[in-house]
């Protein structure tokens, strides 16, 4: 039995040297005793000497991301059940594929247990200002996770907070941000930093500010903020008489006068001219284009600042049909300018097609979203919505008459076909279209930003460029 001691519990560094030397050697899981320093020596172990491994260990990247996490999970169990882990995918590559695996699932059990802690940790500490040192002010926090994620999370607060110095301390470990250094040192207690400061009144003032009476949860605000977290947030203090008084402010909201409307709308409505202009022969682009202005056959027009028309030459062969303009397109009036258009610009260089040739609109012509404080937040067009607004894109496609129609998302698809259809039972296949014109259905590339894991991330990437590669080689 060989005996592994770790001195620091939840040291990634610490735990990946010993467990490289001992995969490396072909010591099995059964075959060793992990233990924390402290902890008594079992009666028949074999201290392990820790020593570079003798040769290069390929893993999947996956898991030394997961392994970098879990290892921080609260559990003395951990170091053990994280090299079995390792010792398993050494031997089946495809071992985190098998989801319904005892290992694999208490693995992404405790990897989404402290991802959550992360998230919670990045949202509730409270800084307490301590004063001046030179030229940056000094700011400590207290804060008490679940796990031990303090080395996980201080890099985030690194990036946000350069330009002062801070210290968290957790009842395990602190971090101390100072003289530009990150390190680390012993855990503390509550005591060691200050009950309250002048920062703390404005924090309240501005969590009284945002606070919706309208919309209040309070199942979802536990969920979000367990009460387990309330004794450290100054704004915890306040919620009881916020939500006491939140039936009598959602009344004097329903008795003040409706605000003005957007200005950038009054001024796009200015455009509009007398009924006699509607009536003009929708015979080009940019008859469409104009008469589009006028348009309120649904309700989005409101509130968007502009219908944003399709672009493109008239002769192009290949459409490319989205689901709405976004932010940057109710602004600018034109389509595939965001965030969302500078992943479809990158994914049509690299199949080779060039975008002043191809023909870009959407299925629905107007911005519809949620006004967030100043924000504008995307809202999905409903299903009668696109139904309303295909007349304009049955005026585009009958001008143009493109060989292909590749549509980006479900609510392209819904706009060029006339019914609801999933895009994994299209994709793939090429479809034939009333007026001759064939169909490719893929993702919209904003599903591709949303993307969190990296490696699923760059397989639909690939799988969209194939599928305009595709409409391409269809169309030439």
């Amino acid at each position: 039995m060989r005996e592994v001691v770790l001195e620091t519990p939840g040291d990634f560094g610490e735990w990946r040297r010993a467990a490289r030397s001992l995969l490396a050697d072909g010591i099995a899981p059964e075959d060793i005793s992990w233990r924390g320093d402290g902890e008594g020596a079992s009666l028949f172990g074999e201290a392990a000497a820790v020593l570079p491994p003798s040769g290069a260990l390929s893993l999947p990247r996956e898991l030394v991301a997961i392994a970098e996490r879990v290892i921080c999970y609260r559990d003395a169990a951990v170091p053990a059940r994280l090299y079995r882990v390792l010792w398993r995918a050494l031997q089946d590559r495809r071992l985190l594929e098998r989801r319904t695996d005892a290992d694999v699932d208490w693995l992404m059990k405790a990897d989404k247990a402290i991802r959550r802690d992360v998230h919670k940790m990045h949202a509730f500490v409270r800084f307490r200002r301590l004063g001046e040192d030179g030229e940056r002010e000094g700011f400590a926090a207290w804060f008490e996770p679940a796990h031990r994620i303090l080395r996980l999370t201080a890099p985030f607060f690194q990036r946000r907070f350069t330009g002062m110095d801070w210290a968290i301390v957790t009842p395990d470990a602190r971090a101390i941000w100072q003289d530009e250094e990150l390190r680390y040192g012993p855990g503390g207690t509550r005591d060691e930093v200050p009950e309250s400061d002048v920062v703390e009144d404005q924090w309240r003032t501005y969590y009284g500010a945002i606070f919706n009476p309208a919309r209040v949860k309070i199942a979802a605000m536990r969920a979000e903020m367990p009460k387990k977290y309330w004794h450290n947030l100054p704004e915890a203090q306040d919620i009881a008489p916020l939500l006491a008084g939140a039936e009598a402010r959602v009344e004097r909201m329903r008795a003040v006068a409706v605000s003005a409307a957007n200005a950038r709308t009054e001024k796009w409505r200015k455009r509009v001219t007398d009924d006699d202009a509607s009536t003009e022969a929708l015979d080009t682009l940019d008859a469409i284009a104009r008469a589009l202005d006028r348009c309120t056959r649904c309700p989005l027009y409101c509130d968007a600042t502009q219908a944003v028309a399709g672009e493109g030459p008239e002769t192009a062969r290949i459409m490319l049909v989205g689901e709405q303009p976004g932010d940057q397109e109710d602004l600018q009036g034109r389509p595939f300018v965001g965030p969302a258009g500078q992943v479809l610009n990158e994914a049509l260089d690299e199949a080779g097609m060039d975008r002043r040739r191809l023909f870009l609109t959407n299925a629905v012509k107007h911005f519809k979203f949620e006004p967030r404080g100043k924000r504008r937040l995307h809202q999905n067009p409903t299903a009668a919505e696109i139904d309303l607004c295909r007349w304009w894109l049955d005026k585009e496609r009958a001008l143009v008459r493109p060989d292909v129609i590749v549509t980006l998302g479900g609510s392209a698809l819904r706009g060029v076909t006339g019914r609801s259809a999933t895009i994994a039972s299209m994709r793939g296949s090429v479809h034939e279209l009333e007026g001759g014109s064939k169909l490719i259905a893929t993702v919209h590339p904003s599903f591709l930003l949303r993307l969190p894991d990296r490696d699923r991330a760059a397989k639909e990437r690939d799988m969209f460029v194939a599928d305009l590669i595709r409409a391409r080689k269809l169309a030439a």
